[in-house]
């Protein structure tokens, strides 16, 4: 690629888990009713006045310290001035002179590397209306007209598709994790658009394209492969005019199509809001927010790659699903080994969860009973089928593995006199197969096994009956 830097920044706003709006007291919540959740604060009625909400204040400083962000000494508002008809009141209440944090960094690890993403700022601001546009005229909804968004906005540090993904995936999951926001891109509680052009010996050699509210992960790594594309080749033949232009990413043709050109940045001619007194914000109140951070999804990435041996794609399934994930952990504490656990999650726990449209939190089988499970399949108590059925037993009758154990009378077959007779008894009855074995069909070794397995319900120990059989075929 002729030495090009791809050079990529994010602006992400998620909106944010509250009862009511950030600064009215309407209800915060999806509506399929137009103009349901609304008062005379959201529709910008002469004399109002906003009333901050305390707990999506708490929220942004949360993801603020998420984000190793450094936090203000008070909570100050701004005017955003512009005029659209999705904005009654002709300017947004945000956060410019002192956002709830600035200067944040963020380690993360994708494609078998680390990296870091710098933040520049994440600050707290209400959302628009919405509009419906149609041929002859246009109907505006204010139900989400005051829903607290949180926007976060990253450096130019990101190089690539995959990079700007690994980001977004942890952004997604931190919010869940900490119970900021949903995050859920296809309803809209999570938009991003991103900005990328290219640079060469350290040089900006293409002027910088914004991407609007792409609107998924996969599509943000599609947009960005293409928007790059399209840049070298512009750069490189001419056959179109590189310009500063905000474009979308269209689902269809999975290309960025122009929307307007850029000539210089809007001046909003931003000023302090001045019906939202300065608010002192306590350290006291800083520690009990950073209290309640849990473990976080990047941490344990890192974790289940680096020290538990699972590749980035098993780590990313765990860490995607906060219970998943809490579930997992819970069974390393106890002392399941780390591959063994995620084996049982990917496969039997996950596919019954699916199947039922349950949360692990609503599980049987916590991580004690699958710990008796496994260690009753180390010790040779059972054999690995009969922990399979034990598991479904378990499930089933909702009762305690050694409980089943006894019920089901189950137990590896390791009497070596006893298995002897039963494979005398296969191999007698088979003189041709055996005459076969040796004549270099080897494959039937397994049916032989198979047949011992079959005639003990699947409780010989199967080290021991290889051994025998291995004698005897001799």
């Amino acid at each position: 690629m002729n030495n090009y830097e791809v050079v990529i920044g994010l602006e992400i706003h998620a909106a944010v888990k509250t009862n009511s709006k950030v600064f009215s007291p309407s209800k915060n919540s999806f509506s399929d009713i137009p103009n349901e959740n609304i008062n005379e604060i959201d529709l910008s009625f002469p004399g109002i006045l906003p009333s901050l909400n305390k707990e999506a204040v708490r929220k942004a400083l949360k993801m603020s310290m998420i984000l190793g962000c450094t936090q203000p000494d008070e909570l100050l508002f701004d005017r955003k001035n512009y005029y659209y008809p999705d904005l009654p009141k002709g300017y947004q209440i945000t956060q410019v002179t002192k956002p709830v944090g600035i200067n944040g960094k963020v380690e993360l690890f994708a494609d078998n590397h680390d990296f870091t993403v710098n933040i520049h700022d994440i600050h707290l601001e209400e959302d628009t209306a919405s509009m419906d546009h149609y041929d002859y005229y246009t109907l505006i909804d204010y139900n989400r007209s005051g829903t607290p968004l949180i926007e976060m906005v990253t450096e130019p540090c990101i190089h690539s598709g995959s990079e700007a993904a690994a980001f977004l995936e942890f952004l997604v999951n931190s919010l869940r994790y900490a119970d900021i926001s949903d995050a859920d891109m296809k309803k809209g509680h999570l938009r991003c658009d991103v900005n990328i052009n290219l640079k060469q010996d350290g040089k900006y050699i293409t002027p910088r394209v914004e991407i609007k509210n792409v609107g998924s992960i996969s599509y943000v790594i599609e947009a960005v492969n293409y928007e790059v594309a399209r840049q070298i080749k512009a750069y490189e033949t001419g056959c179109e005019e590189l310009v500063q232009e905000t474009r979308r990413f269209d689902e269809d043709t999975h290309t960025t199509i122009r929307m307007r050109t850029k000539v210089d940045a809007v001046d909003y001619k931003y000023f302090v809001e001045p019906n939202i007194p300065r608010i002192k914000i306590a350290d006291s109140f800083l520690k009990e927010i950073r209290k309640e951070i849990p473990s976080l999804p990047n941490e344990r990435l890192k974790r289940y790659i680096k020290e538990y041996g699972l590749t980035e794609n098993e780590a990313k399934t765990l860490v995607k699903d906060y219970d998943l994930s809490n579930y997992y952990e819970e069974c390393i504490s106890i002392g399941i080994n780390p591959k063994v656990a995620f084996n049982w999650l990917s496969s039997n726990i996950t596919g019954y969860l699916n199947k039922e449209f349950m949360s692990i939190k609503d599980f049987y089988v916590t991580p004690n009973r699958l710990k008796v499970i496994i260690d009753k399949i180390n010790s040779g108590d059972i054999t690995s089928k009969q922990g399979k059925e034990l598991f479904n037993y378990c499930l089933d009758e909702q009762d305690e593995p050694d409980n089943l154990i006894k019920k089901y009378n189950l137990k590896q077959m390791d009497n070596s006199n006893e298995l002897e007779t039963i494979i005398n008894n296969i191999l007698d009855s088979n003189p041709k197969l055996i005459e076969d074995y040796h004549n270099g069909k080897t494959n039937l070794f397994g049916y032989f096994i198979g047949e011992v397995m079959k005639q003990t319900k699947g409780q010989a120990n199967p080290v021991l009956a290889k051994q025998i059989l291995i004698e005897k075929l001799k």
